[in-house]
């Protein structure tokens, strides 16, 4: 941790501020590159990450508590249990990160008061793949081909990662969805997932902790995933993390997995 508590490790690249035409807002996006990144002139498959905030920095966390997916990718790439990968993390809008996660115009409830989205989701996964995207390929060695280019997040992030795997699969086809607000709209990606007709080429890590509320749900989303053509064991991971609750430190605690699983190292 430096002086200011900040708890970045690695070759890690800040944009403050990046703008979208299509959210009408800014965002700051943290870049993390591999190690061996700046003396190479290879390129790298890239994982997008929501509540970018989360991801990296305990200075800027939730209740200060990261991810800390950078330390966590450094030592796994290291020790060659990891493909070489650059992260992106993706700060959320704050107040707008509700109506930017969510797929549908579903009801929530923010300090006892009932809201209703506005059911941003299909427009954020548009400022991913067609502002947010373009730029990080332009700026750094990115493999660029859906086939190397995944989403991922938590809780409402994890819900929307599924949303945008699914209707985006030619942008985005590795995804972790860590502990999915299926609830959201009456389990409303129950629906969307049965829209599916085709199954398209997504490798899906699964997971939930059985001690978050309704967690069973988890495992119908597996099962409909199942039903649609998926695998597991093949291009679908499925983990119930036992113990494990709602929160910042659960999902760091196996972000480890997500990325092994998502980034596996090529052996030769």
């Amino acid at each position: 941790m430096s002086e200011d508590g900040h708890t970045l490790t690695g070759d890690i690249r800040r944009h403050a501020d990046f703008p979208s035409r299509l959210l009408g807002n800014r965002r700051d996006v943290l870049v993390y590159l591999p190690p061996g990144y700046a003396r190479s002139r290879r390129r790298y498959p890239v994982l997008y990450l929501h509540d970018g905030q989360n991801v990296f920095d305990a200075a800027t966390a939730f209740v200060g508590v990261a991810w800390e997916a950078d330390d966590t990718a450094e030592r796994l790439i290291q020790a060659k249990e990891m493909a070489p990968a650059i992260l992106v993390a993706v700060n959320n809008a704050r107040e707008d990160r509700v109506h930017e996660y969510t797929p549908t115009r579903g009801m929530y409830e923010f300090y006892g008061e009932k809201r209703r989205s506005k059911g941003l989701g299909a427009r954020y996964g548009k400022f991913l793949k067609d502002e947010l995207k373009p730029f990080i390929d332009m700026h750094y060695r990115t493999r660029p081909e859906p086939e190397s280019t995944g989403l991922g997040g938590s809780s409402l992030g994890g819900l929307i990662t599924l949303y945008l795997g699914l209707k985006y699969p030619k942008t985005f086809t590795r995804l972790a969805v860590m502990s999915p607000s299926i609830w959201w709209d009456d389990c409303a990606i129950y629906d969307f997932v049965e829209t599916v007709k085709r199954k398209p080429p997504l490798k899906i890590w699964l997971d939930t902790g059985t001690e978050e509320e309704g967690w069973e749900r988890a495992r119908e989303l597996r099962e409909r995933l199942i039903a649609k053509g998926w695998m597991i064991g093949r291009d679908l991971h499925y983990h119930e993390a036992g113990g494990a609750g709602h929160t910042e430190g659960a999902w760091a605690a196996r972000i480890d997995s997500v990325l092994t699983f998502l980034f596996p190292p090529v052996r030769l």
